[in-house]
């Protein structure tokens, strides 16, 4: 198993995102997951567990997106939780991820909302 850097603070997971999805590692994102960690993703729709997160990954990088880092907004912790979140750039509204300390002082995301967009006005 690959030996990964770990996030020794809450904001480092961001740029471990950017760098790992950039260099098309499915299982470099997946390890910035709890084993049982929920993912909002796809829109409308939830990928439970590390394992499925890394085949929802693998097909995502297949397309080789590119992400560009973005400022993290204050982090909010409290005891072995914390609460990241940052402005996206491509207007998706929000992002924000609930992530816990690990036993060895890292932290991993438990809940992930990659974006909070305002549904559109039906009927209007």
């Amino acid at each position: 198993m690959t030996e990964y850097e770990k996030a020794m603070r809450p904001e480092d997971i961001t740029r471990l995102f950017v760098e790992r999805s950039n260099a098309g590692d499915a299982a470099g994102v997946a390890a910035l997951y709890e084993e049982n960690a929920v993912l909002a993703y796809p829109p409308g729709s939830q990928t439970v567990g590390r394992q499925a997160i890394r085949e929802l990954w693998e097909k995502v990088l297949d397309v080789r997106p590119r992400f560009t880092p973005e400022e993290p907004l204050p982090t909010l912790i409290s005891g072995d939780l914390a609460l990241t979140s940052t402005p996206p750039k491509d207007g998706a509204g929000a992002r924000a991820q609930v992530v816990r300390r690990q036993p060895d002082g890292s932290w991993l995301r438990v809940l992930d909302q990659p974006e909070f967009v305002t549904p559109s006005a039906t009927g209007a």
